[in-house]
């Protein structure tokens, strides 16, 4: 069994990178909690010598002038008859040989691989997942539950659940669909795994496509400000060149609009508004409300403007159902109230 055993722990090194000192370390701690159950003592010590992939059991006695625990002590006569070596307060070691303890070896050593290859497994996910936390990945659609919208998806590492709430709103998903999802959580609580959150609705997921779609966002030209998102539907996107010869709007929108169409596309049709970050709150606010266009900005209080626009342009700026002024107050983190030319 010992050659077996060492034989397995190296494949297990080899193949799933479980270091064999941390698998000896389990098995020798499972060994002698064991033998003190089986044994009812707790003088007991694994020997472990890897060059010659040897392990063994050793009951330990103490050598004492009057024995009253024989299961841990032993008299120096009687010790002396097994070596003159012997003295007083020495420990006596012998090999545990006992078939049914053999057994209970071998059993103990299969279950802690199984146990260890679990969580080494179970770390290397989280790992995985955790270089991916606020990233984007694809993932290919395995499973689908047809009563909740759910699905279940193939990240490359694991498989993790897509919840219909983190879906796209009017996005249907069926298996075999490939897909961009936003890792934006990982527990390590879970019983069977990581708990694994990935979303298509995050503004995260708007973030990381614009980095990946536009060179100079990911080259840290133009930056990102800000982003306010209704998934499915709207986006209103800040953004602000470090580089007075780039136009940030532009880089982001690209020629005849392809580069903005691309991320449109993965995101099944939802609109992306790109305006132009300003410190001046009065210019923020205005362009954050485009594509309507406001005559003049008055800040009521701190955080609360009331913004004037013509006739023609208020319901454009107050957008369908509100939609425009909620994510442009969303955007730059003011209370906006849209009015009409004063008579």
């Amino acid at each position: 069994m010992n050659a077996e055993l060492f034989e397995a722990l190296d494949l297990l090194q080899k193949t799933k990178g479980i270091p064999v000192d941390y698998m000896l370390e389990k098995i020798e701690a499972a060994l002698v909690s064991a033998y003190k159950k089986e044994e009812g003592s707790s003088s007991v010590r694994v020997a472990i010598n890897k060059e010659k992939k040897d392990l063994k059991v050793l009951s330990q006695r103490r050598v004492v002038e009057e024995v009253t625990d024989p299961k841990s002590e032993i008299s120096l006569e009687d010790a002396k008859a097994i070596s003159r070596r012997y003295t007083l307060d020495s420990v006596v070691e012998k090999e545990v040989k006992t078939k049914n303890f053999g057994r209970i070896s071998a059993q103990i050593a299969k279950q802690v691989i199984v146990q260890g290859i679990r969580e080494a497994e179970k770390s290397n996910i989280i790992r995985d997942y955790e270089r991916k936390r606020e990233e984007v990945i694809a993932a290919l659609v395995v499973k689908r539950d047809d009563k909740t919208g759910d699905v279940v998806v193939d990240t490359g590492t694991s498989n993790a659940l897509l919840s219909k709430a983190e879906q796209i709103p009017g996005e249907d998903l069926y298996v075999g669909d490939r897909v961009k999802v936003f890792v934006s959580e990982v527990r390590r609580e879970g019983e069977s795994g990581p708990i694994v959150t990935i979303s298509r609705t995050h503004p995260g997921l708007m973030k990381r496509l614009l980095e990946t779609q536009i060179p100079e966002i990911e080259d840290g030209i133009v930056l990102v400000k800000g982003i306010a998102r209704e998934a499915g539907s709207r986006t209103k996107v800040a953004v602000l060149s470090r580089d007075e010869d780039v136009d940030a709007v532009g880089a982001c929108i690209g020629n005849r609009g392809m580069r903005i169409a691309e991320i449109v596309e993965e995101l099944h049709g939802e609109k992306i508004d790109v305006i132009e970050y300003s410190e001046n709150a009065e210019q923020y606010i205005a362009a954050a409300l485009s594509p309507a266009k406001v005559k003049y900005v008055e800040f009521d209080g701190e955080r609360s403007a009331k913004v004037i626009v013509d006739a023609d342009q208020l319901s454009l700026a107050i957008g369908k159902e509100g939609q425009n002024v909620r994510l442009a107050a969303k955007l730059t983190g003011y209370k906006i109230d849209i009015k009409g030319p004063r008579a």
